[in-house]
């Protein structure tokens, strides 16, 4: 039985005795292999049963620690790898994002009335381009030339062209005559 040192500072406390008795108890009951060891000698002398029993407990504690160690070591692992995994997903989608902007649907500005109306008669119809005059004469608004409505129209061979709706007969050089009075027309 090993008795503890104790310190001069101890020996001078008024203590000391209960001290060396707390000493002496701590000594006895030892961990480890001499603890094992000093159990084994108090309760069976001279007998190993007790020394291999209580060792094949504190090798299955050290084994459970240790599969413990070995289990925790593996989920830190998923865990990791899962975060990296992720982060690695969700840098992909940013880059992808960023390279294909979400799309949003395209509305038109508001366009113009499929008719204007002006004070003095005139009206451009907006969808075929055609200004009418006060007087019923049209103009094409993308030329600025007189409009003819193409199926009152029939076109000769040397250029020149009848206006059915008018009667009016526009020659090859501008001149134009009135086909039913076969006058020639002035502007």
């Amino acid at each position: 039985m090993a008795i503890a040192p104790i310190s001069a500072a101890s020996a001078t406390s008024n203590n000391w005795l209960k001290e060396a008795q707390d000493a002496i108890a701590s000594s006895e009951s030892s961990g480890g292999m001499m603890g094992t060891l000093q159990s084994a000698a108090h309760s069976q002398p001279g007998s190993l049963r007790s020394f291999l029993a209580s060792s094949q407990s504190i090798s299955n504690n050290l084994a459970l620690i240790a599969q413990s160690t070995a289990t925790s070591a593996g989920a830190l692992a998923i865990q990791m790898s899962d975060a990296a995994a992720q982060k690695r997903q969700d840098e992909l989608a940013a880059r992808a994002k960023a390279l294909n902007p979400q799309q949003t649907n395209f509305t038109p500005a508001a366009g113009l009335d499929p008719v204007i109306y002006f004070e003095d008669g005139t009206s451009i119809d907006t969808t075929s381009n055609i200004m009418t005059l006060a007087n019923g004469k049209q103009i094409d608004t993308t030329t600025g030339l007189e409009y003819h409505d193409p199926a009152t129209i029939v076109s000769m061979a040397n250029g020149a062209y009848l206006d059915t709706k008018n009667n009016i007969l526009t020659m090859a050089d501008g001149t134009k005559i009135d086909t039913v009075t076969g006058l020639a027309i002035t502007v």
